[in-house]
């Protein structure tokens, strides 16, 4: 059998135990918060998960130091490749400097400015390209080819679901020590790293609990691929405020782990989006991009009536200026 032909090994829970070990006193344990103002919005306990609070603002943090963390020292002067709308970019920019190892990212020209320029203040060389007429993965490819670079990709890694797994964990941990079983766990949903190792987390510890991925209207590929048993691919891959999730499609490996364990998805419009960003800021003081709102912005359209315990992930807060002003500013 081929190297390109075999099976690709699936991470496990034990392998988001063993990202936690990493990423202890590196990434940050995020909290589990709560806000009266939210139950009584939702009419259930909510617990939120702030991952706006993480290194460079997002969860992507995790995964890529996890990732990193494992190369070979003898292959470090090489450095590594990404691919990333923004999120992802930042997470392998910083892990990357932590280790002292170059990085160059490919980002989308059209990426928040925001986040290119973050992402080239931690040191990475951004080398732009057309999202709907290029592909990233082959430019990506190609670089890390000539260099010799080790290529970090942004979810269908084992390694970087197992590291975005520890949000579900430390999500598990802290629900038990609170004496909490959530009914319905509710995570924003790209390319499906996040929701992947969250799901692994959390079946480990709370089986009964629903697992739900939260995505733009026109763009639930996931809520798609559930229903059909098979990965469907969105038409576009523009037209939504939430840059962060516009994925043609969920990725093979992170797919074989979310129909197992997730099963079914939620879609939420640009203005439900925006609501949430306001209700983020107005009520508990939380700035949340628009990728990271789709999970709370599900919660608070009322699409899980009759839930106890819901908890819901903001997976980050890189948010644009002039968007975030225009959004605040529209409710």
């Amino acid at each position: 059998m081929s190297a390109s032909h075999r099976p690709r090994a699936l991470p496990t829970a034990a392998d988001v135990h063993d990202a936690a070990a990493r990423l202890a006193g590196v990434a940050v344990r995020t909290p589990l918060l709560s806000f009266p103002v939210l139950d009584a919005a939702v009419g259930a306990r909510v617990v939120v998960k702030p991952e706006m609070f993480q290194r460079t603002g997002a969860f992507k943090f995790r995964g890529a130091y996890n990732k990193i963390a494992q190369i070979a020292p003898e292959r470090r002067s090489a450095g590594v490749v990404a691919w990333s709308s923004g999120n992802h970019a930042q997470g392998v920019a910083a892990a990357a400097r932590l280790f002292a190892m170059p990085a160059t990212i490919v980002m989308p020209a059209d990426a928040p400015r925001a986040k290119i320029a973050r992402t080239r203040a931690f040191g990475a060389e951004v080398v732009t390209y057309d999202r709907v007429r290029e592909s990233r993965e082959e430019i990506g490819s190609r670089l890390a080819a000539v260099r010799g670079a080790t290529v970090v990709p942004p979810f269908d890694d084992a390694d970087i679901i197992a590291g975005q797994g520890t949000v579900g964990l430390e999500i598990a941990e802290d629900c038990v020590e609170r004496g909490l079983e959530p009914d319905v766990v509710v995570v924003p949903a790209s390319g499906g790293g996040l929701i992947a190792g969250v799901a692994l987390a959390i079946a480990e510890r709370f089986a009964a609990a629903r697992i739900v991925s939260a995505e733009p209207a026109g763009f639930d590929d996931h809520a798609r691929s559930f229903a059909s048993g098979r990965r469907e691919s969105n038409d576009r891959l523009a037209g939504s405020i939430c840059d962060a999730l516009l994925m043609a499609s969920p990725g093979e490996i992170t797919f074989e782990i979310t129909r197992r364990l997730v099963g079914e998805g939620v879609a939420v419009s640009d203005a439900e989006v925006e609501t949430a960003m306001r209700f983020a800021f107005d009520e508990l003081k939380l700035v949340v991009e628009p990728g990271g709102a789709v999970a709370l912005a599900a919660v608070l359209a009322g699409r899980f009536r009759g839930a106890a315990t819901i908890a819901v992930v903001m997976s980050g807060g890189n948010v644009d200026r002039d968007l975030y002003a225009r959004i605040l500013a529209g409710g």
